[in-house]
């Protein structure tokens, strides 16, 4: 059962010139499970992030596809169910935690709004409760207190508190932890993920930081120029990629250099698209490009759903290497 599916999901920003920014995006999200979409920025992360809760700007037309949120036909929803459905179902968590709460009201204030939109206990000790459950200390002196007055940290768990009590479907999580020091992240994400698991809530997690990614989530989706180039466990697109961007965009994680090594980088840039792709949009990034990359558009292969015509081509490389080292050392 899937908790969201897409499909050839198109959408451009139209101005002085269209841009397409999504460009078929494919993507199916298992209920309760967590997927991290990971890219260069500009990949389109973003930008699928807020059309899931159709929030995109007005210069933003959506060409074609299809979204479903727990069942949900979400491009088609009128202006009231849009609301029910966004309060319902939908939960974010931003990359400004100070920034996404309300600086003109108290945290009790806000917590005691949101649970009354639901419909929940709104007393000061469910707040308060909110607040432990989020492993903030003395939280009688936190709920007074304006969002200005309170660290990075203790304003994303309050953020993470007011997302996840009204038990979201779906919760979609941008960067959470990017304005954080390094002490913190670890701590925050494992309270996110806790929540979300207690509730049976899917996580779908924009992220740069693959350590972190290999360790929490189930599943992995590799974005590139508006679509997903490949999608697996995360344990499997992380540790074996197949396609030649997921395994750039690997190569270029610190924690995988020895020291004294030179870590690695993505040569060029990311194409800006006008249109829809002809062929792959990695073909002059990439260094198994050949002739037919540039006019053919590649459509998933193999059970690692990689957006590659050299796909079966490059696991039988892999294959291959793997016998010739292990006849080295035998």
């Amino acid at each position: 059962m899937s908790a969201v599916t897409i499909r050839d999901l198109a959408l451009d920003f139209v101005g002085a010139t269209t841009v397409r920014a999504l460009d078929g995006v494919d993507l199916e999200i298992g209920v309760g499970s967590s997927l991290a979409l990971v890219g260069e920025s500009g990949s389109g992360k973003s930008t699928l992030a807020s059309v899931l809760g159709r929030m995109q700007p007005r210069s933003a037309s959506v060409v074609r596809g299809e979204i479903r949120v727990a069942g949900i036909d979400v491009l088609a929803l009128g202006t009231s169910a849009l609301r029910r459905y966004r309060r319902d179902q939908l939960a974010y968590i931003a990359q400004d935690p100070i920034g996404s709460l309300d600086p003109t009201m108290r945290i009790g204030r806000q917590l005691q709004l949101v649970l009354r939109s639901t419909g929940q206990d709104a007393s000061t000790s469910r707040q308060r409760a909110l607040l432990e459950a989020m492993q903030i200390e003395n939280p009688d002196r936190v709920l007074p207190l304006y969002p200005h007055q309170i660290s990075g940290g203790m304003a994303q768990r309050v953020a993470i508190a007011l997302a996840m009590c009204r038990k979201p479907r779906l919760l979609i999580a941008d960067e959470p932890t990017a304005a954080l020091d390094s002490q913190v992240r670890e701590e925050v994400v494992r309270l996110m993920f806790e929540q979300a698991r207690s509730l049976g809530t899917t996580i779908l997690w924009l992220s740069h930081d693959l350590p972190a990614v290999a360790r929490w989530c189930d599943e992995v989706a590799v974005m590139y120029a508006g679509r997903v180039v490949e999608r697996g466990r995360a344990a499997d697109v992380l540790g074996a990629p197949v396609h030649p961007y997921s395994r750039a965009l690997a190569a270029t994680d610190p924690s995988r250099v020895r020291r004294g090594d030179r870590l690695a980088s993505i040569p060029g840039s990311p194409p800006v698209l006008h249109g829809e792709s002809a062929g792959c949009a990695f073909s002059a990034r990439c260094p198994v490009s050949v002739a037919a990359c540039a006019t053919t558009r590649p459509q998933p292969t193999s059970a690692r759903s990689s957006l590659c015509i050299r796909t079966d081509e490059l696991l039988r490389r892999d294959s291959e290497q793997r016998d010739q080292d292990q006849e080295v050392t035998a």
